[in-house]
């Protein structure tokens, strides 16, 4: 038996969201089902959808920052009970036996040989049933309970809801790198995940600068916890503030000049990628070798992190700045995610989700 619930899809990389509807599995005895209330909109999900990031099994739900209430929970179930408001990110399952699940770090998940890797919450194979995962654009979804996280009281729904993929995003390498009192962080880019990334480092005690295209959002930075804010089209910028930084996070996913920003970090500073452009980066090696910088990467985090940051920023008051869109507004949403015209994070209020007549085929 599955549960019909109304959704929103995208029919093809090039078509514009439409109304549908999908099913939902039943609850089993670890699973949860919740009622979604809120769905952030994640550039990766316009990535995603227009098969920018390599082939896509259309048509597709995306939404990967749920928010919402427990309706139902299977037998075995002990995290969660009916009515607790929680959250669901970027994955919905892994083998949970690898060395990385035992480490906590489900999202670099190598499978176990029957669960291949991290299971995305959409475009990944539900290891419970063999369908395709379909994600928050929807009324409902049911999940296995390790992978559904509580939401603090202190943290309303709309604005948590972002925190599930851009919070801990962002959240994570600042852990890793133990970014703290006297750390001085830049923050490439001040968007979705830009201006929480801004927020948690600031809260952390660390020094932190944005590094933008323009001053235009500059108010916005120095109100969010920045100390300084610089533009990096001005090539004055790259030279007054070489050699600065312990700590860069680059939140955008347009191609930069990575050797440039490679001299702002101090000796053994690291650059984190969490932003992910479609065309392959390069970087000289003598961008790395006279200072012994690093570039690296970062994938979310695991699920015990992410509890962990939102209680994090439910003790620091911390929330994305969101503006909240009925879902007929998603195709226009999404072309402004595109255009950088948002502040800084669309949130679909999945009680005005159409009932469809039929699934989209």
């Amino acid at each position: 038996m599955t549960t019909t619930v109304s959704a929103y899809a995208a029919p093809s990389a090039t078509g514009p969201l439409a109304p549908t509807t999908i099913e939902r599995r039943d609850v089993g005895p670890r699973d949860v089902r919740i009622e979604i209330r809120y769905a952030g909109i994640c550039h990766s999900d316009i990535h995603t959808a227009r098969g920018e990031w390599g082939p896509v099994d259309w048509p597709i739900v995306v939404g990967h920052e749920i928010a919402g209430v427990v309706a139902e929970i299977g037998t075995e179930v002990t995290k969660h009970a009916v009515g607790d408001r929680v959250g669901v990110g970027c994955m919905v399952g892994s083998c949970r036996e690898c060395e990385a699940c035992r480490d906590g770090e489900e999202q670099y998940c190598t499978g176990n040989g029957t669960i291949a890797g991290m299971v995305g919450t959409y475009g990944g194979t539900d290891p419970a049933d063999g369908r395709p995962t379909a994600g928050g654009y929807s009324q409902q979804i049911v999940v296995d309970e390790h992978f559904v996280l509580r939401i603090p009281d202190g943290l309303e729904l709309d604005v948590a809801a972002p925190l599930l993929c851009a919070g801990i995003t962002t959240y994570s390498p600042l852990n890793h790198w133990g970014a703290g009192p006297g750390t001085k962080v830049a923050v490439i880019g001040l968007g979705g995940l830009g201006h929480m990334a801004v927020q948690i480092a600031a809260a952390k005690g660390c020094e932190v600068t944005v590094l933008s295209q323009s001053l235009k959002k500059q108010e916005d930075g120095l109100r969010l916890g920045a100390s300084a804010y610089h533009a990096t089209s001005d090539p004055d910028t790259f030279r007054q503030l070489a050699g600065s930084f312990d700590l860069i996070i680059n939140t955008v996913s347009a191609n930069l000049d990575l050797d440039a920003h490679m001299g702002l970090l101090r000796r053994n500073g690291t650059l984190v990628e969490v932003g992910a452009p479609e065309n392959p980066m390069s970087v000289r090696a003598f961008s790395l070798i006279p200072a012994r910088r690093s570039l690296a990467g970062s994938n979310i985090g695991g699920i015990a992190e992410t509890q962990e940051m939102l209680d994090f920023c439910a003790e620091h008051g911390i929330a994305a700045q969101v503006e909240v869109i009925r879902a007929e507004q998603v195709n226009e949403a999404w072309e402004r995610v595109v255009a950088s015209d948002v502040r800084y994070r669309f949130v679909i209020d999945t009680s005005t989700l159409p009932t469809a007549p039929a699934p989209v085929s």
